[in-house]
């Protein structure tokens, strides 16, 4: 759930959001590859539009989801489901609104149509006892944790945890699933690490710093393994050749890095990280979106194996990258592990949808491209429900 600096400019004040769909096309699809495989729901922000479009695939075909979309007076930046899957929260302008979620993915406008924190937060997350919401801007040095209700996703308290971070260039955040770290991309300023206790009132313990690999590169993004097992980092300028970016990778428990690490992203931008959790794919392979690549007026999308000995872990390249759309934003694993899911906020396509290929592991087939509205939406972020 991310937005970049080019987006963050765009950053002005929005009023309330509205529930009610406005000036929108029905969702085109083009499938590339015969498939009849169906997802869970999944929700893309569409920047440009003010829009949530939620959706799911229905053997092969992308579905609206009834009462998609959802229209917003200002334009959104960010989005995080709970992980229990009643919850998705949409940061704006105007601050950070909740919407529960029906069994059939529709939306409904939660907290009385107010929004649970006037922060404006450009990366969030919640965690996994879906008891605290953890997100930053792009303007304050700060990480915000809001206090909320795992059955109602509400806020249980008007006193937000604050820590203090070393920078404003705050990229994109992630929680460890054992809720025990919270890691801030930096930029620069490289990859913040900060203790987390869920159970805790007073959830912020201790700040380390991991500096970038290369004094020239930035920090853009950050995963952790679902296993606990591994941390990535998506730096640029972290390998050498025409395309620099690199995707770093540290043992979790130690932060060692991995031999071999940074592994050549196969970009300039290493803008998304998803390690596979879902399905037969779960734990055995994680993907880097570029948002750049040179020589390319498209994106890509790299991918990686992983190899378990004991405590030991290996990362070895996939023999193939695939091509994303214009400025790939933001990935994710939709929760039947069939498809991969990507949103490039230059369009060409808006969305695209991979399958994993039945004879070469881990490589990725392009299954279906579509439209997320009446373009350009500047499709920025997108989330799975779980």
């Amino acid at each position: 759930m991310k937005i970049r600096n080019w987006a963050r400019l765009l950053l002005s004040a929005a009023p309330l959001l509205a529930g009610c769909s406005n000036f929108w096309d029905a969702p085109t699809t083009t499938t590339t590859t015969t498939t009849k495989l169906s997802s869970g729901y999944f929700y893309v922000l569409n920047q440009s539009t003010k829009q949530i479009a939620a959706y799911s695939i229905v053997s092969g075909t992308l579905t609206q989801v009834s009462g998609s979309p959802y229209t917003l007076s200002g334009a959104p930046y960010s989005i995080a489901i709970a992980p229990n899957g009643n919850f998705l929260y949409v940061g704006t302008a105007a601050g950070i609104f909740l919407y529960s979620v029906g069994s059939g993915g529709g939306l409904t406008l939660a907290n009385s149509s107010n929004v649970v924190s006037q922060d404006v937060a450009n990366t969030m997350q919640v965690d996994s006892t879906n008891s605290w919401l953890v997100e930053a801007g792009p303007n304050l040095a700060e990480l915000i944790a809001i206090p909320i209700s795992p059955s109602t996703g509400q806020p249980t308290s008007t006193t937000e945890q604050i820590t203090q971070l070393p920078a404003a260039t705050i990229q994109q955040l992630a929680i460890s699933p054992d809720n025990a770290h919270v890691f801030v991309a930096l930029g620069s300023s490289g990859t913040e690490d900060i203790t987390f206790a869920a159970a805790n009132s007073t959830p912020f313990g201790s700040i380390a710093n991991l500096a970038v690999k290369n004094s020239a590169g930035a920090a853009l993004s950050v995963a952790v393994d679902p296993s606990n097992r591994l941390l990535y980092i998506g730096e640029t300028a972290a390998t050498s050749g025409s395309n620099s970016g690199g995707l770093r990778v540290l043992n979790y428990n130690t932060l060692t890095e991995l031999s071999g690490s940074p592994f050549a992203s196969g970009g300039l931008a290493p803008y998304a990280i998803t390690p596979t959790r879902y399905g037969s794919t779960a734990g055995s392979y994680v993907y880097v979106t570029n948002r750049t690549v040179s020589g390319s007026s498209t994106g890509s999308i790299a991918g990686f194996s992983i190899a378990t000995n004991g405590t030991t872990y290996s990362l070895t390249a996939l023999s193939s990258t695939v091509s994303a759309g214009t400025t790939p934003l933001a990935l994710t694993q939709d929760s039947t592990g069939n498809f991969m899911l990507v949103v490039n906020s230059g369009g060409s396509p808006d969305l695209g949808a991979y399958i994993f290929d039945t004879t070469t592991a881990g490589k990725l087939d392009s299954a279906l491209t579509g439209s997320t509205g009446t373009d350009p939406v500047l499709a920025s972020a997108i989330a799975a429900k779980p």
